[in-house]
């Protein structure tokens, strides 16, 4: 069951991954990629820690949930300031926000 639960996870992984990679339109699909692509290490160091009956790793899953929830409520604010000053949230126009 564990060995099923792993290849599993990594599939959702590279599957997101592939998202990423494929997807250079619409940075909300990226951002959705990057937080799924989180949750699955996290639920890859759950799996562990419920494996080798050792708490750090459920410790290590909570820190990266907080740093998830913060890099995308940041992710975001930054998406709807884009969107009231340019009218779109296309990643190929986001390159003019260095200037």
């Amino acid at each position: 069951m564990f060995i099923l639960q792993i290849s599993i996870n990594i599939f959702l992984f590279f599957i997101n991954i592939l998202g990423i990679i494929l997807n250079r339109q619409s940075i909300i699909l990226t951002l959705i990629c990057i937080e799924l692509i989180l949750l699955n290490i996290n639920f890859n160091f759950i799996l562990f820690s419920v494996y080798l009956n050792d708490l750090y790793g459920q410790i290590f899953a909570l820190s990266i949930l907080t740093i998830a929830a913060s890099e995308s409520a940041i992710g975001l604010a930054i998406i709807i300031a884009n969107y009231r000053i340019r009218g779109n949230i296309y990643l190929n126009q986001l390159s003019s926000l260095k200037h």
